[in-house]
């Protein structure tokens, strides 16, 4: 557990516009185990050494590491890994303009895909308005964040239009992994059976209207959704948990998720 007045005082530092539960525990979908993880939404320059002046004084170990903007990456804009009373609480850096132009762009039916460490699929830029709505507004001063997190409420039709239509991808990289899968190349085979199975979840949260902000779970969360083929969570993940090595092992495995595809897409 997060202590109680932390948002506010994380909100008390210059930059920090607004404080957010995020992740498996604002959905409800924790395990025991599950970290704590706390958007922090910020406007222009972030005072990094006065969010480590309050780290210091929750964090179980007084040598805190908290990156500035862009340490972790392009997409996820950096923050640090805390502990606090045993439990891991993470801290994530959001520019909440950048947040505001994803979500002009998510309305006019526009996303992009970038590359960012942890994240296997790639980044799609959509998750940072997925974020806002299904997070717990923790502390906002102004309102900012709440009035997003309404608006975002109603999953754009035009981004849905566009990630179903980014379906025919699945089909191109099975196509790929088929010529590969000649020569045996394991590798190759489960790298395109990955990215195809997470264009397939992407295509069916878009359907639906529900957001999808992480690869973490996607596979079972797709599965539960209306319009799922049947035992779809089953046959995706027999599909990359037994990918095959001979050629004749990977064209079965090929095989089986041409069909899972053209459930999907068509």
């Amino acid at each position: 557990m997060i202590p109680a007045d932390l948002p506010d005082r994380l909100c008390a530092v210059e930059g920090v516009v607004a404080v957010a539960l995020g992740g498996s525990r604002a959905r409800g979908e924790q395990r025991p185990d599950s970290d704590w993880d706390l958007g922090l939404y910020y406007r222009g320059e972030l005072d990094v050494r006065a969010l480590r002046a309050v780290a210091v004084t929750v964090a179980d170990d007084t040598d805190v590491a908290l990156t500035a903007p862009g340490g972790w990456g392009p997409w996820v804009d950096g923050g640090g890994w805390l502990r606090v009373g045993g439990t891991a609480v993470d801290w994530i850096y959001r520019d909440l303009d950048r947040v505001h132009r994803i979500w002009t762009d998510c309305r006019t039916g526009r996303f992009e895909v970038g590359v960012q460490a942890g994240h296997p699929l790639g980044f799609y830029s959509s998750a940072y308005v997925g974020e806002v709505a299904l997070c717990q507004v923790l502390a906002d001063p102004t309102g900012e964040l709440a009035r997003l997190k309404e608006q975002a409420r109603e999953y754009p039709p035009a981004l849905a239009d566009a990630l179903v239509a980014g379906g025919w991808e699945a089909g191109f990289l099975l196509a790929g992994a088929a010529k590969a899968s000649t020569a045996g190349d394991s590798g190759y085979v489960a790298g395109c059976l990955f990215r195809a199975v997470g264009v397939l979840a992407q295509v069916l949260h878009a359907r639906a209207g529900r957001w999808l902000v992480n690869e973490k779970g996607m596979i079972a969360a797709a599965g539960r959704l209306p319009g799922a083929p049947p035992d779809f969570e089953r046959r995706a993940q027999a599909l990359l948990g037994a990918v095959g090595r001979s050629p004749a092992e990977l064209a079965a495995t090929i095989s089986a998720a041409r069909e899972l595809v053209s459930e999907v897409v068509g």
